[in-house]
């Protein structure tokens, strides 16, 4: 069932991308404000396929919860590099655009940036992909440690001498009591 369950999921997700980028496509990109819809419209299409992932069972279950972690070490990055290339190829010149191309020009990577222009659609959907990973799930809730810090089921009662032997081994390998003491048999 979780295959089945995954396997529309994706298939939802490929259809509403897909519609996305139709509708991106359906917007005139001259103008600066034409061009941020139609790619904002398909980097939310890269982040329609992470989120039906993740609410397919792609994860362990439980309401999504952003990944600091992944949030600073992947997506933060990816919208530095990549949203570089996106706003350096906007069609107008305005403030940002003539920065990043001044900038790009300083640090050597002009040459780069004019190759992946022609990509910046495809940088855009990784941009909305890469924040779709950002998200979590926790999984379903486990049940909480009792006593000394193990669960109620790592301890079972000897057969008859009310020892409770818990993992804990000596180094022989023998069960070792409640007061750390070997118990021989």
């Amino acid at each position: 069932m979780y295959g089945l369950t995954r396997g529309v999921a994706t298939l939802l997700g490929v259809g509403v991308a897909g519609f996305l980028i139709w509708l991106a496509a359906q917007i005139d990109a001259g103008s600066t404000g034409g061009y941020w819809a139609a790619y904002g419209i398909v980097a939310a299409a890269g982040l329609t396929m992470a989120l039906s992932q993740l609410l397919g069972g792609w994860t362990k279950g439980g309401l999504p919860k952003l990944s600091a972690n992944v949030f600073l070490l992947a997506f933060i990055p990816t919208l530095i590099a990549a949203g570089w290339v996106v706003v350096g190829h906007q069609p107008n010149p305005n403030w940002a655009r003539a920065h990043v191309m001044s900038w790009s020009g300083d640090i050597g990577i002009n040459g780069l940036v004019h190759d992946l222009a022609e990509y910046a659609s495809v940088l855009a959907f990784g941009i909305g992909l890469v924040f779709g990973f950002s998200f979590d799930t926790p999984g379903p809730a486990t049940e909480r440690p009792v006593g000394r810090g193990r669960a109620a089921e790592d301890e079972t009662p000897a057969a008859g001498d009310g020892t409770v032997y818990t993992r804990d081994r000596t180094a022989d390998g023998t069960p070792v009591s409640r007061d750390r003491e070997p118990v021989r048999s």
